[in-house]
């Protein structure tokens, strides 16, 4: 589905990169569920992506999309590997900035509903991110 590519898209580019939150709210549905929890403590819904960006974003001021690869869609559902890469300057899960360059990947799954992202599964590459940065020795 044409509307999923986009919704992921403009998710990492515009809300990730470009710290744009306000646009959470165009592209999930009032009742939007995350299947992931990508950080602890993070709450559901729509506050827990706003909380995760928040927090990628301050761990990583310059966080840029690398790639967007093997996105698929069907139907209502979408599917994509996504590659980031940024500076630890802040801190993040309680360890502070190392200066150290990242990059790391995720993998999306996403349900469209009505043009809008309505529940949404992911994993995050958490153990070489961690090894970057030094938090986990290599």
């Amino acid at each position: 589905m044409a509307d999923g590519a986009g919704l992921i898209e403009r998710f990492y580019r515009e809300i990730i990169e470009g710290g744009n939150l306000n646009l959470i709210d165009e592209l999930a549905t009032d009742n939007y569920i995350d299947h992931e929890e990508a950080l602890p403590g993070q709450p559901p819904g729509k506050d827990g992506v706003r909380y995760f960006v928040d927090a990628i974003r301050t761990a990583f001021p310059d966080i840029k999309v690398k790639t967007i690869e093997a996105s698929v869609a069907g139907g209502n559902m979408e599917a994509c590997h996504v590659i980031l890469t940024g500076t630890h300057r802040g801190e993040m899960a309680g360890m502070a900035a190392t200066g150290r360059s990242v990059e790391f990947g995720t993998t999306d799954i996403i349900r469209v509903e009505d043009g809008k992202v309505a529940e949404h599964w992911g994993t995050t590459d958490n153990l070489r991110l961690m090894q970057q940065v030094g938090a986990i020795p290599e």
